[in-house]
């Protein structure tokens, strides 16, 4: 199976698996079995996922920066809304723009390391 080939179908995956989980959810909480309430706070992780599975197939190096965004914007907005080492949107603004500087400076080497076009040669 190649790169591209894989990273569709592990996306596609992620999707399903994604929308199982959230009808389930919602199902159960429809019928009141489990109350969901608390758990939309927690709605910010589901970010996490998505850049994850962007990271690990990464068939390009954009792929692959966009799903570094993904998990740090979704592990941002989580530590956000807990609280998390005293942020919140008015003082931790400055985190994202100290990211958007490291991944200006990492860019360039992910690119060399993730050339486009070049399979590596160790798959079964």
């Amino acid at each position: 199976m190649s790169n591209k080939s894989s990273y569709e179908w592990r996306k596609q995956m992620m999707w399903g698996l994604l929308l199982i989980g959230f009808g389930t959810v919602v199902l159960l909480d429809r019928l009141g079995v489990y109350y969901a309430d608390g758990l939309w706070h927690y709605a910010p992780l589901v970010l996490t996922v998505m850049g994850v599975n962007k990271m690990i197939g990464f068939p390009t190096a954009k792929d692959f920066t966009m799903g570094l965004w993904m998990v740090f914007a979704s592990l941002w907005l989580f530590a956000v809304f807990e609280h998390l080492f005293g942020l919140t949107f008015s003082n931790g603004w400055p985190v994202p723009v100290i990211f958007c500087g490291v991944t200006m400076i990492l860019e360039p080497f992910i690119e060399r390391r993730l050339a486009p076009g070049t399979e590596p040669t160790n798959e079964k």
